[in-house]
């Protein structure tokens, strides 16, 4: 059971859903099966917190009724009440999500309205909303788009198999017209869901602001199955427009993209867990918060349930705080794990180590902990960190001058044969290789060169407390390895 990651206390959870920051509380709602534990009946669960460390989960916010099941959207604070839905002269919370019908292949855009903090919500009479005669036109991303001339709400959603980010402008959420399209572009093995666009200043430059667009697509990810990439660019309130020129157009039917086409591409994660990524609305620019669900849809449905009475699957990543850095000539974004550690337990000598092949040095790691590795490799050396039992490790972390293995064979074996595999994340801090490690029950998430380069991935549970550092081929001096428990952070408690 995850200590740090927050996951309902049963049955089926994945995308978050409908994120916003309202009264102090940061809301997290999500794709959820209230019938069990298999993808179905989707509805929207819902928790909150007050630090995204510690969260209370509440009853099911929107549920699929007899027509249609609830899928992916989001949520905002309609402060001026532009939807005239408010109660009492009090804004509402509305909902944009996505209807799947039951019984036909037609997605459509609603929403739901709430005024009393998220708890209860009342679904538009009038709904759907947006309508555009389509099977595959999903997972609605509401923001108030400001400039000097105007401001307005605009609507980010795809035509997820025709791999195109769709845009509309609305001025009270319920009235739609169309802006403009983006796509197919970059990766386009797999159709396109989850999109966000959001401005972010680079190097905290309020006069050199770019934004981002997310997108996920399944399949077609970096490391095999899903994935999400990365786009910079600019947005006028209509258009989207990328920094770079498009790449030679790569057609969306002709099969799967090569490794080295999808390492021309941004991506938010090189891991195999961290997909459906979006952000909250609600807080400042500068602000901007990211929550992904931890799992893979290569075989997220054939992992053992868990929880106390082994009917629960899925859990989210960590909060992820973004921003925007210039290297080496482009704009990068840059994750930052949002978690809380308490005081070191363990570390490996009081200042560097040389650490000989042949001469392991280990670490007690409790369940949930964050490591902190900063490497010297000279030559050909590299560096294995070995994650449990040293038979069957959980997983085995190379490090290199120019790339990060995650390698998760060892202790696969009664896992889907799609679980086994090694991840790969490009590296290029050269000779110095910095690392922090979220390790939890259950997953990793590996933050490199300052959270440029991300990597997650749910991992077998350890046989042991052990983590061991190896030098392989050379000498590697250890300029830091420090070990501190993470907070248990993502206990849930259901309100009636």
């Amino acid at each position: 059971m995850s200590a740090m990651h927050f996951r309902p206390a049963r049955n089926w959870m994945n995308d978050p859903n409908g994120l916003v920051f309202h009264d102090g509380r940061y809301h997290l709602f999500f794709q959820y099966n209230p019938e069990g534990s298999t993808h179905g009946f989707m509805s929207w669960g819902h928790a909150t917190s007050p630090d995204l460390v510690h969260w209370q989960e509440h009853p099911v916010a929107l549920r699929y009724t007899d027509e249609d099941e609830i899928f992916s959207g989001s949520a905002v604070h309609d402060e001026h009440d532009t939807s005239g839905l408010g109660v009492d002269g009090v804004a509402p919370l509305v909902a944009v999500y996505t209807l799947q019908s039951r019984a036909r292949p037609r997605q459509t855009q609603a929403i739901a309205s709430s005024t009393d903090g998220g708890a209860t919500w009342t679904p538009y009479p009038g709904n759907p909303v947006l309508d555009r005669e389509s099977a595959d036109f999903r997972d609605p991303k509401v923001f108030r788009y400001r400039s000097r001339a105007e401001e307005h709400w605009v609507m980010v959603a795809v035509e997820a198999v025709e791999r195109r980010v769709v845009l509309y402008r609305s001025d009270d959420l319920i009235s739609w017209a169309y802006l403009s399209d983006y796509g197919p572009r970059g990766a386009v093995g797999g159709v396109w869901e989850c999109p966000d666009l959001f401005p972010l200043a680079v190097d905290g430059d309020p006069d050199d602001v770019r934004w981002v667009l997310l997108i996920s697509l399944n399949p077609g990810g970096i490391a095999g199955g899903s994935g999400t990439q990365y786009v910079i660019g600019s947005f006028d309130g209509v258009r989207f427009i990328p920094d770079e020129p498009a790449p030679a157009a790569h057609p969306v039917d002709a099969g799967p993209q090569s490794r080295a086409d999808l390492e021309a591409f941004d991506w938010l994660d090189y891991g195999r867990d961290c997909y459906a990524g979006v952000t909250f609305s609600g807080l400042a620019d500068d602000e901007r918060i990211l929550i992904a669900w931890m799992s893979n849809w290569d075989y997220a449905q054939d992992l053992p349930a868990t929880g106390e009475d082994g009917t629960q699957r899925g859990a989210m990543t960590l909060p992820r705080r973004l921003s925007l850095t210039r290297r080496a000539g482009r704009i990068r974004l840059l994750q930052t794990a949002i978690a809380a550690a308490a005081d070191v337990v363990d570390e490996l000598g009081g200042g560097p180590v040389d650490l000989h092949p042949g001469a392991p040095r280990e670490l007690g790691v409790p369940r949930s902990a964050r490591v902190r590795l900063r490497l010297r490799l000279d030559g050909d050396a590299t560096a294995e960190l070995r994650i449990g039992d040293e038979d069957h490790p959980a997983a085995v972390l190379r490090f290199s001058a120019s790339e990060l293995t995650l390698d998760r064979r060892g202790a696969a074996g009664e896992l889907p044969h799609a679980f086994g595999g090694v991840e790969r994340l490009p590296l290029s801090g050269g000779a110095v290789q910095d690392a922090e490690l979220w390790l939890d029950d259950g997953s990793i998430e590996v933050f490199c060169e300052g959270g440029a380069a991300v990597l997650t991935d749910l991992i077998p549970d350890r046989a042991s407390s052990l983590v061991a550092l190896h030098a392989v081929g050379d000498s590697v001096r250890v300029d830091q390895l420090t070990v501190a428990p993470a907070a248990d952070a993502a206990r849930t408690e259901v309100q009636a």
